[in-house]
Parts: C-alpha cells; sequence; structure tokens
C-alpha cells in the first residue's frame, strides 16, 4: 500500500464528518425529500447528504496515487457536470430531458475519453458500451436510493471491494478506499431512521464512479469483466429485473414506483432495518465472494456470478410470492 492512503483515508472520513455535522445543524434550511409515490419515509427529510462525501473525497482524491485508468483527469469532467446538476435537481427540480442529456454526455465523455488513455484499446462498440454502462449505473444507483442506509452501504462495501483487489494486484488502492472511507460518517445519519438522504448529488455521482471505477480496471487489466458485476449485482440485479418487468407489464417505467423488490420486502413488513440487513447480506455476501475470486481464484469468477445471480434470483422469486399472498389477502 502506498505509504499516504492510510492518512488520506483518515483525512477523507474526516473531512466527511465535519461535513455532516455543517449539514446537520443547518438542516432546516436544506432540501427535503418529499413524500411521495415512491418514497418510503413518512416525513420530510434532508436530502443532500452526498455533499458530505464528496466534500470528503474530492480535494483528497486528487492527491492520491491512482492507476492510469482512474487518474481524474479521466472522471473528473463528468463527474462534476453529473454533481451540478444533480445538486441543482435536489434544489430545484429539472426536467428528465436535461436530466438525461447530461447523463448521457457525462457517461459518453468518459469512454471516449478511456479509449484515449495510453495502453488502453476500446474498439467503437467497446466504447458505446462502456458509455451505456456508465449511463444506467447512474440511474440505477439513484434507483435503488429509496431505503434507509441502502445506497451508502453499497458504495462502502462495493469501493472497498475495489481497492482490496487493487491492493491484491499491485496497484494504487486509495482513490476507492478514500470513497469507501467517506460513507462511514454518512452512515451514521443516513442508517435507519435515518435523519439524512444522500440525495441526487450523492447517489447520481456514485453509480457514475461504480462503473467508471469497474470499467477502468477491466480496461486497465486490474480485474477481469465479471468482478464489477458481481460487486455490485444486489443493486444491477433489482434495478434491472425490476425494469424488465415493468417494461414487460406495459407501465410507464420511467415514473416513480415502489415496485422495487426492496421496496416491496419494506411493504411486507420488514421495514428499513430488515430492509438493510437482507441486502446488506446480499451485499458482503456477492462482494467478498468476488474479491476472494479476484485475488485468489480468478477462474472461478464466472461460476461464482452465475451462483449468486441464482441466489438473487431465489431472494426475487420469495419477494414475490409473498407479495402476491399479501395482495390476495387485502
Amino acid at each position: 500500500m502506498n505509504v499516504g492512503t492510510p492518512a488520506l483515508v483518515a483525512a477523507a472520513a474526516a473531512i466527511a464528518a465535519l461535513a455532516i455535522a455543517a449539514l446537520i445543524r443547518f438542516r432546516a434550511r436544506l432540501p427535503l425529500a418529499g413524500v411521495n409515490e415512491r418514497t418510503l419515509h413518512v416525513a420530510p427529510i434532508p436530502r443532500v447528504g452526498g455533499l458530505a462525501i464528496w466534500a470528503g473525497f474530492f480535494p483528497v482524491a486528487l492527491l492520491a496515487p491512482a492507476p492510469a485508468t482512474m487518474a481524474p483527469a479521466l472522471w473528473i469532467i463528468p463527474w462534476l457536470l453529473l454533481f451540478l446538476v444533480s445538486l441543482r435537481d435536489d434544489v430545484k427540480s429539472i426536467g428528465i430531458v436535461t436530466r438525461l442529456a447530461v447523463h448521457v454526455i457525462a457517461a459518453a465523455w468518459f469512454a471516449i475519453v478511456l479509449a484515449g488513455t495510453s495502453g488502453v484499446e476500446l474498439p467503437a462498440w467497446g466504447i458505446v458500451l462502456a458509455a451505456l454502462t456508465c449511463a444506467w449505473s447512474l440511474n440505477l444507483y439513484n434507483f435503488m436510493d429509496g431505503s434507509d442506509g441502502l445506497a451508502a452501504t453499497m458504495a462502502l462495501v462495493g469501493f472497498t471491494a475495489y481497492g482490496i483487489v487493487l491492493l491484491c494486484r499491485g496497484e494504487a488502492p486509495a482513490l476507492p478506499l478514500i470513497l469507501a472511507a467517506t460513507m462511514i460518517p454518512l452512515l451514521f445519519v443516513n442508517r435507519p431512521p435515518a435523519r439524512m438522504f444522500l440525495g441526487d448529488v450523492g447517489a447520481v455521482p456514485l453509480g457514475f464512479l461504480a462503473a467508471a471505477f469497474g470499467i477502468s480496471g477491466v480496461a486497465g487489466g486490474a480485474w477481469p469483466a465479471w468482478f464489477p458485476l458481481l460487486v455490485f449485482l444486489p443493486f444491477i440485479a433489482d434495478a434491472s429485473v425490476t425494469l424488465v418487468r415493468r417494461m414487460l407489464a406495459g407501465e410507464r417505467f420511467w415514473q416513480s414506483h415502489r415496485s422495487h423488490y426492496y421496496q416491496r420486502l419494506h411493504q411486507l413488513g420488514a421495514g428499513h432495518g430488515g430492509t438493510l440487513a437482507a441486502w446488506g447480506a446480499l451485499m458482503a455476501g456477492s462482494a467478498g465472494t468476488a474479491v476472494a475470486c479476484a485475488c485468489l481464484f480468478p477462474s472461478w469468477g464466472p461460476a461464482a456470478l452465475g451462483a449468486w445471480c441464482i441466489v438473487h434470483a431465489g431472494a426475487f422469486a420469495a419477494i414475490d410470492y409473498h407479495w402476491r399472498r399479501s395482495a390476495g389477502t387485502t
């Protein structure tokens, strides 16, 4: 590990903690997440907790050593675009066309710059695939930020997994570990019962960096393509399966809803705490397996991804079963 990495990680966590304290002090003046058809909370809650993680991450990340494919020059411009438009959307809602346009621009920017990075060879279809993956990831992460502690825990687990494998491969692990560290103070106010949410300003750029760092690691040879998929599988599976299910049902899938599997589990009686425990177990299991395979048994990775897909499918089927039974008794 780089000598300065522990200090950088500690500095990021400390700055994020100070930012959280400041936000809590002035919470009465912050934008609120209202109660609507998508939300699972019963009262408005401040929704710009993401400002704290970026206060801790951004200045420290500029000082951190990083692999060439994760250098700030690659992700900083699209991250900044997403940060600004998401913050504006938290303060005053922005139209969906504008938001999606910025999302596409940010994702395309990353993919094109990655293709021009030394040591990376991306064909035209690879650039398109990288851009589409980033665009989907930043949106799915936002979809999943609807229950106390869920998105922050996924970020803590996911970016820690990235850092551990970079360390195992002899690469600089500081960048993802710095981001993971900022989640620790956030969880003190985002865990059940949440006193503050990430908001779009937190969730959207987090989803982008999850994909950007994952794709960069693949392009730079730090890990195979199955690794980031397995690390973030609980979010990828829930958001993707829910979208497909709603499209097949002819629903207006772009509208707010409460039919994600984590939302259904919450409504079945698990609440915020039970939902976080169940999804936290999936996160720890899939990410832990991904790290073990990447560091020790790389050839087992595809089979492990398949096995965890089956586990998620079984969990979703069980939730669907109880959801139908619940609907039949009301």
